[in-house]
């Protein structure tokens, strides 16, 4: 059997509220990440500004941009200059009062292959994002022969692997993972915001980052896929309160859910090789694919089945 391998880059990266020092260093690291053998490069959730969800604020709505703005076309320029695949979460502007977290895939060649808007998103302290963004649309069937995708979901065949991508609270959901992966995606990218709350750090902190790493290295072995959760780092202030306290350790796990490559709290580039020909491997010996009963998934789309 050929066997292919991909080298995959994540970006683990502060940001402050100059968007255009963000993008400037940004580009810094991709850079870094090509020169080190990288060819599909993820950035982290919203990289281009703080994390600006912590309190609800009418200007903030004005970070957000259209695809066809120009962080998306810096970009674009940048992956054709390095024959680099791209995928960068921002927020995006789809119309007047339509507000996505999004996430655009750029191919090697510069081509924007599409963009993925996040599907599940949360409302926890600090953390308000359905004030600022819509959920992804279950559009239907949006099968095509190179891209396919179904409700949401979706896959792109880029020029170095197929590719799923989900952003951070869409981690926590199975069933995302699953519909992402039996499109085809042989990597699944999860471009992520998660912090402490200081005030809770000493108590839970350990385990939040334990469950967090868990659960997608568990999609990895469920799924028989390859994982790359880019997270931020550092400290963020929110006036009236102790801020988030991103805590990064990004990391790219195998379809055993072995780490390949692990960030720790500070700003790093981190790159792994990926064996593709592992997937196969994988889900010869662990054939959860085959042996999925599917004439009986039915009651999972209901909402409870308790009394």
């Amino acid at each position: 059997m050929s066997r292919r391998s991909v080298a995959v880059g994540l970006i683990q990266e502060t940001a402050s509220d100059d968007r255009a020092a963000n993008l400037d260093r940004t580009v810094t690291k991709i850079r870094e990440a090509a020169s080190r053998g990288a060819q599909i490069i993820a950035l982290q959730e919203l990289f281009n500004a703080p994390y600006f969800c912590k309190s609800l604020k009418l200007d903030r709505f004005d970070l957000a941009e259209p695809v066809a703005g120009e962080t998306i076309a810096v970009l674009r320029k940048l992956a054709a200059e390095l024959a680099v695949v791209l995928v960068v979460p921002f927020y995006e502007r789809q119309a007047a009062g339509l507000y996505r977290n999004s996430a655009s895939v750029i191919d090697a060649d510069g081509t924007l292959l599409g963009t993925y808007r996040k599907m599940h998103i949360p409302h926890d302290p600090l953390f308000e994002e359905k004030y600022y963004f819509a959920p992804g649309d279950v559009t239907g069937d949006e099968r095509t022969h190179t891209h396919p995708g179904i409700n949401g979901f979706r896959m792109w065949r880029t020029k170095y692997a197929d590719i799923g991508v989900l952003i951070c609270w869409d981690q926590w959901y199975p069933e995302a993972a699953r519909i992402t992966s039996l499109l085809g995606a042989e990597i699944l990218f999860y471009p992520t915001a998660i912090g402490w709350h200081p005030a809770e750090k000493s108590e839970f902190g350990t385990a939040q980052v334990e469950a967090w790493r868990t659960m997608q290295r568990s999609h990895a072995i469920a799924n028989g896929v390859f994982v790359a959760s880019p997270n931020r780092v550092g400290l963020e202030p929110e006036a009236g309160t102790d801020g988030i306290e991103f805590f990064g350790q990004s990391f790219i796990a195998d379809p055993f859910g072995r780490y390949l490559a692990e960030a720790g709290t500070d700003p790093e580039v981190l790159v792994a090789n990926c064996d593709l020909g592992l997937i196969e491997d994988t889900r010869r010996n662990w054939p959860f694919l085959r042996d999925r009963r599917i004439d009986a998934y039915a009651p999972i789309l209901q909402r409870w089945l308790g009394t």
